[in-house]
């Protein structure tokens, strides 16, 4: 069995989907399961909706219409009648999210976050199997929210590997075509959850792990997986291979290319992952896989942007040891800070972070309390893998440098 991941670029309008069609005939589609993401910017539409309910009530409908109306201009070209079933199909998902903003009592944004924004992968799978079934490929549409089962950690669920494993075992239909939602699960009353920003790779992992596939596709807007981010770095190349273990650091780094909590499941199985482009389907892409030596090995490059950077000192020149390092954990566990680099010395330490829930003053009028604070906001983090000297160079050449740190594979520098 393949599972195929389809991004939100790969779905962006009609002729988008049409292109899934050709991918599937160009490469084969027999006992194939596709992940598909919510369609273009529908993701960042469905948070501003999110917003609105909490802040802007005024614009809340008009906001909820505008992305109604974008899938239907994309309905429109996809189908000639409008009498088709899928118009009422994905009317009612659109009627279902009102309807929950308008019951909705709870005032957890985590939690009505959850609830909403799957409705964008819900309707792009929807639209999809319908298209590829009015052309002849029979597919079954599938609901993630009955196979992969979480705990209820809102915006960044935690799989429940063995009620999911159980679910996929007994109910599964591996020999046809199958189309399912990336990026959302439930938890154990059935509230809807997500896997995280960029979470459809990890769903992709999830199945593939569960079913024991043979590979993982994942089809994107770039050749493959390049050395750096061609929106920030001139001059990217396709690397061919790389190993899993590469690829896992250069996710956790902040890659995009591949989500962080993909490679772990599918190196369990050794099953391999490929990256590949769905404008030109059957060029070779890159294979990540066990032992594989990066290919060519040259430095890759990764930035992270909109990051925060927090450094702290003892009041009094005491040391900063293993009681004030637990404490200072504790709290950017408590606050939900996801930390990147750590960099600490007698009486100092250092931390780059990720502020996803808008916790950063809560946080530190916490530490303040006990330690002396400064903090830079929107700050750049710079990795660079197999760095050499010249790799450096062109990096830090007209930046200022707020911090940086050297192991023998990598480099980081935080600057502003």
């Amino acid at each position: 069995m393949q599972v195929f991941k389809f991004g939100g670029a790969s779905v962006k309008d009609a002729n988008g989907v049409k292109n899934v069609a050709s991918v599937l005939q160009k490469v084969g589609y027999e006992n194939t399961l596709i992940v598909i993401s919510a369609m273009g910017k529908t993701t960042n539409a469905i948070e501003v909706i999110i917003d609105n309910y909490f802040n802007n009530k005024s614009e809340l409908q008009s906001s909820l219409q505008d992305v109604k109306k974008y899938h239907n201009e994309i309905l429109l070209e996809l189908f000639d009648n409008e009498k088709h079933p899928i118009f009422k199909k994905v009317s009612n998902l659109f009627d279902e999210l009102r309807s929950f903003f308008d019951r909705n009592k709870s005032p957890d944004y985590n939690f009505v976050y959850d609830q909403s924004i799957g409705y964008g992968e819900l309707v792009s799978t929807l639209i999809v199997s319908e298209y590829l079934n009015e052309i002849g490929l029979k597919n079954n549409w599938i609901d993630a929210r009955e196979f992969i089962k979480t705990d209820n950690y809102y915006r960044r669920a935690n799989v429940n590997w063995e009620v999911t494993q159980q679910q996929i075992a007994s109910s599964f239909d591996k020999k046809s075509l199958n189309i399912v939602q990336g990026f959302i699960g439930s938890d154990a009353n059935n509230f809807m959850t997500t896997l995280g920003r960029e979470g459809s790779d990890y769903t992709a992992a999830i199945f593939a792990y569960c079913l024991n596939a043979d590979s993982v596709t994942i089809w994107k807007d770039v050749p493959g997986v390049l050395n750096a981010d061609p929106r920030y770095f001139e001059n990217a190349q396709l690397l061919h291979q790389i190993s899993y273990s590469e690829a896992i650091e250069l996710a956790f780094y902040g890659a995009s290319v591949i989500h962080p909590k993909t490679l772990q499941p599918l190196q369990a199985k050794e099953i391999p992952l490929y990256v590949k482009s769905f404008l030109n389907p059957q060029s070779p892409g890159t294979m990540v896989g066990r032992g594989k030596k990066i290919e060519p090995n040259i430095p890759c490059f990764i930035v992270k942007k909109n990051q925060v950077l927090i450094s702290l000192s003892s009041l009094d020149f005491s040391y900063i040891v293993e009681e004030n390092i637990s404490e200072i954990f504790k709290m950017l566990h408590l606050y939900k800070m996801k930390v990147d680099v750590i960099q600490n010395s007698a009486i100092s330490f250092s931390v780059c972070a990720d502020n996803i829930y808008n916790n950063l003053d809560k946080l530190l009028q916490h530490l303040k309390a006990k330690f002396k604070v400064t903090c830079h906001e929107n700050v750049s983090l710079y990795t660079v893998r197999h760095y050499n000297v010249e790799a450096i160079n062109a990096l830090e050449e007209g930046k200022n440098v707020l911090l940086k740190q050297l192991t023998q594979e990598t480099v980081q520098m935080v600057t502003n």
